[in-house]
């Protein structure tokens, strides 16, 4: 595994000077946070906990990586259809998330930040 502050904007070069290859990036967090089990053991509980933790840290990023944490549970129709047609956010019913028993308590403890 890379150190800790692998890709630290800091000493993070520009991998695309001249804006000639890079279109848009995108990150996906999909491993467990400390002190919590993987994705299909959670509780219900313990999303909204991380959802919480999470939201809150999103909150404080400034500067070209400040943006909105949109959290699913209760989130309107037409945003949700947006962000699913802009390819940010995936459709419900996802048949591989719900064969690793990741969809336990949707939308529960989930959201975006955008």
């Amino acid at each position: 595994h890379p150190a800790r502050n692998f890709g630290d904007v800091s000493v993070f070069a520009n991998l695309d000077p001249n804006n000639e290859f890079v279109v848009s990036t995108r990150v996906r967090c999909g491993r467990s946070m400390q002190g919590y089990p993987f994705n299909p053991c959670l509780t219900e509980a313990q999303y909204k906990e991380m959802e919480s933790k999470v939201s809150t840290t999103l909150s404080g990023l400034e500067g070209e990586l400040k943006g909105k944490f949109y959290p699913l549970t209760g989130m309107e129709k037409s945003v949700q259809q947006q962000l699913i047609d802009d390819h940010f956010l995936f459709k419900e019913g996802d048949r591989f998330l719900q064969s690793a028993n990741a969809c336990r308590f949707w939308p529960s403890g989930r959201g975006i930040y955008h």
